[in-house]
């Protein structure tokens, strides 16, 4: 069922959920007009959606996608690329609150397939239902990858590290590929483990951890403008010492959110 067709109850209860959310984030205001309030339905519907597997239903206390999606600013009609969407947690969402006129690109790493061919599996299986036309699977190297058409929002989740972590020059690479593929304008929001303060290259292997700094360095090297961070993901508990699989973290790590954007001119 596609978020139109969720009861009106469920929708109601997550606006009042998501605009609770983003009055008590200062850094995911949800604008006052009549197009925030629009954004802020379509969020809701997306994620009250009835049809969403249960698995990722089980996952949104700790992901936190209403909070996200409204701090992103994704809306109705836009193109986004999702980077590395494991089992199209957000794709799905995406695809929801972008709708027809919009759409969604999965871009699947092909250093990726090579390793774990099933890898793309979930994806395909999403964008091979009509309810998901508006989803396309690309595979490329993810350092060079390309899209048909210009983007307004280039979206990764916890996979900025991995990159990384293959050498300062991929990470650069893969973001100066996310500068290309976007309009002038356009968003580049990166969302990540955090490391401590200072750390290197190393952890984000030994950790799967990475320090914001790292990333913000990294990001605005290849020509972005840092505009915000949220705080929806930040768990003061984590300690930032030990690997985010660790069963003392694992689900609940300190999250980085940050939104970049590609200057107008």
């Amino acid at each position: 069922m596609k978020p139109g067709l969720s009861s009106g109850r469920s929708i109601a209860f997550a606006v009042s959920l998501l605009m609770s959310a983003a009055v008590h984030d200062a850094c995911a205001r949800v604008p006052a007009g009549s197009t925030g309030r629009t954004r802020v339905t379509a969020i809701a519907a997306a994620v009250a959606d009835a049809d969403r597997p249960a698995e990722d239903k089980a996952r949104d206390s700790a992901r936190k996608p209403a909070g996200l999606l409204a701090f992103a600013g994704v809306s109705s009609g836009m193109k986004v690329a999702d980077l590395l969407p494991g089992g199209g947690y957000f794709t799905r969402l995406f695809s929801n609150v972008v709708g027809k006129t919009g759409h969604v690109y999965a871009i699947v790493p092909a250093e990726l397939l090579a390793k774990k061919p099933q890898a793309g599996d979930a994806v395909r299986a999403i964008a091979a239902q009509p309810s998901f036309s508006n989803v396309s699977v690309i595979v490329s190297p993810i350092a060079s990858f390309t899209t048909p058409e210009p983007l307004d929002m280039v979206w990764t989740s916890d996979n900025y590290h991995d990159v990384y972590g293959q050498g300062a020059e991929v990470g650069l690479a893969f973001d100066k590929a996310a500068f290309d593929a976007l309009r002038p304008g356009g968003v580049f929001l990166v969302i990540d483990h955090v490391a401590e303060k200072g750390s290197g290259a190393d952890v984000t292997h030994t950790l799967h951890r990475i320090d914001p700094d790292l990333i913000r360095k990294q990001v605005t090297q290849a020509g972005f403008v840092f505009e915000a961070q949220s705080s929806v993901l930040a768990n003061p508990a984590d300690t930032h010492q030990v690997a985010v699989f660790d069963p003392s973290i694992r689900g609940r790590t300190d999250q980085v959110v940050l939104k970049f954007r590609k200057p107008a001119r």
